[in-house]
C-alpha cells in the first residue's frame, strides 16, 4: 500500500499514462498558447496553439522519467528568469550542508515562482532541488495539477472542512514531510496558508505543529521532531511584484468592507501573471541553521525564522520610495535620508496612476514592508 498516493509527487512508473493524458488534453494547449503568446488573438492564437501542440508531441513523447521532465521544464524556467528577471541574485547557498536534506521555510509572495526560484537557484548551484508543498486550491483543473505533480509538487488538503478529517489530513502530510527528509529529499513549504499580499511576511505557528505531528508517533517532543526536519529559512525579494495591483485591489476591498470572491480561474491567471511579468531585480537568500536552543517552543521557532527572512530581504529603490510616499502622507515616521528614490517614485506612480487612493496606497504599504521591518528588527 502506498500511504502517501493521494498527496505526493507523480513517479517514474506512473510518468508515461500522466505524459499520455497530458498531451490529450485539449486545455493544456490552450493554456500554454495563451502563457506564450498572451497578445496574440483571432487566427494568431489559432497557430499559437499548433505551433505549442507540435513542441508539446515533440518534446515530450521522447521522456521517459521524472527527472528528464524536470531537466526539460528547467530549460522554459531559465527562458522565463532571462526574460522577466534583469538580475538573479542568490545569497547563503554556500553555507547548505550537500549531506543534508531541508525543510526551506520560506515567504510567500508568487504562487508558483517562489519554489521555482528556490529550485532554480539550487539547480544553478549543482545541488538537489526540493520537493513542493502546494494547496488543492491550485488543482481545480487537472491538468495543472498533473503539471505540478510531475514536477516534485505534493498536495496540502485545505479545503477539508470536518474537523476530524481535517487533522488526519495534517497528520499524513506531516508524515510525508518527514518521510522525505528521511529519505534525503528536501521540501519548500511556506512559512504560513497563501500569500503575504499585504507584503508582512509571519511565520504561522500552526504550520510548525504540524510539521511536528509526525512525530508524535515516535514519542518525539517538539523539539526534537523539528530538529529531524533541519528547517531553513529563506527569503525572496523581488523588486517588482507582476501581481501587485490585483493584490493592492483585493485588499483594498476587503478593508472597506466591500465583499471580495475569488473568480473561477483566478489563482491559474496570477500564476500565468506571476511568471511571465516583469520583476526586475529578485534575490533568492538561504538562511543559517537555526541554533538547537530555539526550537524549545513554537513560538520561539517562529520569530527566529521571521528575524532570518526580515535579515534576507534585498531592500530596492522602489522599497525606499513606497516608504517615503507613505511618510509624505503621514503614514510612517520618516527615514532620516532617502536615496535615490526619484525613479522609484515614478515607477510606483505609473503602476497605480488609475486606481483610487486607498488601492495606491495599499500598493505603497505592499512595497514600503521590507524596509518596516527592517527597522523594526533594528529596534
Amino acid at each position: 500500500m502506498d500511504e502517501f498516493a493521494d498527496i505526493r509527487p507523480y513517479n517514474d512508473t506512473e510518468f508515461p499514462e500522466i505524459i499520455e493524458r497530458l498531451l490529450a488534453e485539449p486545455d493544456l494547449v490552450k493554456g500554454l498558447a495563451y502563457f506564450m503568446r498572451p497578445s496574440w488573438r483571432g487566427p494568431l492564437r489559432l497557430l499559437a496553439r499548433s505551433l505549442v501542440r507540435w513542441r508539446l508531441q515533440k518534446d515530450l513523447v521522447g521522456l521517459e522519467s521524472i527527472a528528464e521532465f524536470q531537466m526539460w521544464l528547467a530549460g522554459y524556467i531559465e527562458k522565463i528568469v532571462n526574460k522577466t528577471i534583469t538580475d538573479f541574485k542568490v545569497t547563503g547557498i554556500e553555507g547548505l550542508d550537500n549531506d543534508k536534506s531541508y525543510t526551506w521555510l520560506s515567504n510567500h509572495r508568487d504562487i508558483a515562482l517562489d519554489p521555482t526560484l528556490v529550485n532554480f537557484a539550487l539547480h544553478l548551484s549543482d545541488r538537489s532541488t526540493g520537493r513542493i508543498a502546494i494547496g488543492d486550491n491550485l488543482l481545480t483543473h487537472p491538468v495543472v495539477g498533473d503539471f505540478m505533480r510531475l514536477n516534485k509538487s505534493f498536495i496540502v488538503k485545505r479545503s477539508i472542512k470536518a474537523k476530524r478529517e481535517k487533522f488526519s489530513a495534517l497528520q499524513l502530510l506531516s508524515r510525508y514531510i518527514r518521510h522525505s527528509i528521511d529519505d534525503g529529499h528536501s521540501v519548500w513549504i511556506a512559512q504560513r496558508e497563501g500569500r503575504a499580499k499585504d507584503g508582512i511576511d509571519t511565520t504561522d505557528t500552526a504550520v510548525l505543529k504540524m510539521l511536528s505531528l509526525a512525530g508524535r508517533g515516535l514519542k518525539e517532543s517538539f523539539p526534537q521532531a523539528l530538529q529531524q526536519l533541519n528547517p531553513l529559512p529563506v527569503s525572496i525579494s523581488y523588486e517588482f511584484d507582476p501581481c501587485d495591483l490585483l493584490k493592492a485591489r483585493e485588499l483594498a476591498a476587503v478593508k472597506k468592507g466591500v465583499g471580495y470572491t475569488k473568480s473561477e480561474n483566478e489563482d491559474v491567471e496570477s500564476i500565468i501573471t506571476g511568471l511571465m511579468g516583469d520583476k526586475g531585480r529578485v534575490q533568492v537568500s538561504f538562511g543559517e541553521e537555526i541554533s538547537p536552543d530555539l526550537f524549545a517552543t513554537a513560538e520561539l521557532l517562529a520569530e527566529e525564522i521571521d528575524r532570518q527572512i526580515v535579515v534576507g530581504y534585498a531592500c530596492y529603490p522602489v522599497n525606499f520610495a513606497a516608504h517615503k510616499l507613505l511618510a509624505d502622507n503621514g503614514l510612517l515616521s520618516p527615514l532620516e535620508e532617502y536615496d535615490d528614490v526619484e525613479e522609484g517614485i515614478q515607477q510606483l506612480q505609473a503602476r497605480c496612476q488609475n486606481e483610487s487612493d486607498d488601492v495606491k496606497l495599499q500598493l505603497y504599504s505592499m512595497y514600503a514592508q521590507p524596509i518596516v521591518r527592517k527597522q523594526a528588527l533594528l529596534k
